[in-house]
C-alpha cells in the first residue's frame, strides 16, 4: 500500500520508511521543503508542515492506504489535536490505519513493581504533559471508520543516535560518564530498527483503537547504560550520578526529569499479537561495540 509518513526524514522515520519500502509498500513522505532527498527509499514527496495544519489538506488522498504520524509534537495541543483531525478526517469510514507515534513517558514512574503494560492508567510527566489527550484524540477516530492506533516506543537507540548519543557525547566532553537523578533508574530501550518493524506490523496487522508498547528491553539500569556510553566515548571510567537540579542547568527542567524517570515497561503485547520480534543487540551491547563506536 501507499504510506503517508509525516516526519519521514527523523531518526525514526527514516528507518520506518526503509522498513515499509523493504516489505514491499510505496512510502510518501511528506517534507517541509520541496527540496528532492537522494538516497531516500520514498515513492513520493509531498510538501506540507504539522506545525501548520492547514497546510495538510489534501495530504491523504484516495490512494493513500495508511497514514504514521511520526513527526514530534508541536508543543502545542491545539495545533497537534488539528493535525490529527486533518490526518484523520479523509479515512473516516474507509478502515485504513492512522498510526500515531506517542511514548512510554506518558506512563509516568512505573514504581518498583513488575513491569506494566499497555493497560496502565497514564500520569504524564511534564514534558509530554498534554500527549495522553492525543492519543485518546486518534484512539476515538475507531468510532469513526478509522484504524487508529497509538505506538509508544521506549527509550530509541541504534544508528548511532537517539538519547544514548547524548550520553556518549556528554562522557566525551566531561571526561567520564553520568546519569541523571537516583542510581537505580531503569530505562524501557528498543532499537530503531526493532521499532521500525513493530510500525509495520501496526500498519499491517493492528487493530483499530490498540495501543502498543515498542519496548525490546524493559527495565534497563540506566547506570549500566551510562558505563557502555562511557565506552564508547572512550572513556572506561564508573559512571557517576548528576542531580536533576544540576542536569536541568544543561537540558533544560523537562527533559532532565525525563531523563531522571525510573520505569519498567512491557512489550510483551505486542510480540504475542503482532508477531513483533525484536532482535536486535541490546542497548548496553550496542554502545559497546556497535553503531555509537563506529560513529566516532
Amino acid at each position: 500500500m501507499k504510506v503517508l509518513i509525516t516526519g519521514a526524514t527523523g531518526y525514526i522515520g527514516s528507518a520506518v520508511t526503509e522498513h515499509l519500502a523493504a516489505a514491499g509498500h510505496q512510502v510518501v513522505a511528506l517534507t517541509r521543503s520541496a527540496e528532492p532527498q537522494p538516497g531516500r527509499a520514498w515513492h513520493a514527496q509531498l510538501v506540507g508542515d504539522t506545525a501548520d495544519p492547514a497546510s495538510l489538506a489534501g495530504a491523504v488522498t484516495p490512494d493513500i492506504g495508511a497514514v504514521i504520524h511520526l513527526a514530534p509534537p508541536s508543543g502545542d495541543a491545539d495545533v497537534d489535536t488539528a493535525v490529527i483531525e486533518a490526518l484523520a478526517t479523509p479515512l473516516r469510514g474507509t478502515g485504513r490505519p492512522l498510526v500515531y507515534t506517542s511514548g512510554v513517558w506518558v506512563l509516568g514512574a512505573t514504581g518498583e513493581a513488575q513491569e506494566v503494560g499497555e493497560q496502565a492508567p497514564t500520569n504524564p510527566i511534564d514534558i509530554v504533559g498534554y500527549r495522553p489527550r492525543i492519543e485518546q484524540r486518534v484512539l476515538a477516530e475507531a468510532g469513526e471508520g478509522v484504524r487508529a492506533v497509538v505506538v509508544r516506543p521506549g527509550i530509541v537507540y541504534g544508528r548511532g543516535g537517539g538519547i544514548p548519543a547524548i550520553l556518549v557525547d556528554r562522557a566525551r566532553k566531561q571526561g567520564a560518564p553520568e546519569y541523571y537523578g537516583e542510581k537505580d533508574v531503569r530505562w524501557p530501550t528498543v532499537h530503531v530498527d526493532d521499532l521500525a518493524d513493530l510500525f509495520v506490523a501496526a500498519v499491517e496487522r493492528a487493530e483499530a483503537g490498540t495501543v502498543w508498547h515498542g519496548v525490546g528491553e524493559s527495565a534497563v539500569p540506566v547506570r549500566d547504560l551510562a558505563r557502555a556510553a562511557g565506552h564508547a566515548a572512550g572513556v572506561p571510567a564508573d559512571p557517576h550520578p548528576v542531580p536533576v537540579d544540576q542536569a536541568a542547568e544543561v537540558f533544560g527542567p523537562l527533559f532532565a526529569d525525563a531523563l531522571a524517570l525510573d520505569q519498567s515497561v512491557s512489550g510483551a503485547a505486542a510480540r504475542t499479537a503482532l508477531g513483533w520480534h525484536p532482535a536486535r543487540p541490546g542497548v548496553v551491547a550496542e554502545l559497546e561495540s556497535g553503531s555509537y563506536r563506529q560513529a566516532d
